[in-house]
């Protein structure tokens, strides 16, 4: 089994690269939305926002899928440590305990959390976009994330069971 080990070994530093990552998106954004107030009209030039009557709209649109998109990040943020917990605990040796069926919950929720944020940005881009000018952002549905909610709460499940099945076996050894 090297070929898991290895994978096991190499994900809690590849997740630790992630949060970080995710930490400077997540500031990147911010940095963007300030930007956008200071300098409103260099900003938006720069993005190709239209001079004319469309422009306000689109500016608000635009403002509100950023302050979305730092609401991701956080969730993204939360998603990632819980995932390394579950990483510490595999390579503790103790996958099949109530802390992990907890956290593959918690996951299961800010993925779907995550899904209702990119809906949102979705109806953003819809509602700001005009005739004039639309914002050029692709939000299409897909099915995998909600199969991946339906089955993060399915093994959720399973290892809550496992983990009861667990303490019962030791209970009685």
């Amino acid at each position: 089994m090297p070929t898991q080990s290895n994978a096991l070994a190499l994900s809690r530093p590849l997740l630790r690269a992630l949060i970080v990552l995710n930490l400077l998106y997540a500031a990147g954004i911010a940095l963007m939305f300030v930007a956008s107030l200071v300098a409103a009209d260099t900003i938006f030039d720069a993005l190709g926002v239209q001079q004319g009557n469309h422009r306000p709209q689109l500016v608000m649109g635009m403002r509100a899928i950023m302050l979305l998109g730092i609401a991701a990040a956080g969730v993204v943020d939360r998603m990632l440590r819980q995932l390394l917990a579950i990483v510490d605990s595999v390579r503790a040796g103790d996958p099949f305990v109530a802390g992990n069926a907890r956290r593959l919950h918690t996951i299961a929720c800010y993925v779907l959390a995550g899904e209702v944020l990119r809906l949102m940005i979705g109806t953003v881009v819809w509602a700001a976009s005009t005739q004039a000018q639309a914002l050029d952002l692709e939000v299409g549905f897909s099915l995998a994330p909600w199969l991946a909610v339906l089955l993060l709460f399915v093994l959720a499940r399973v290892f809550d069971e496992g983990a009861r099945m667990r303490a019962d076996l030791e209970g009685t050894v």
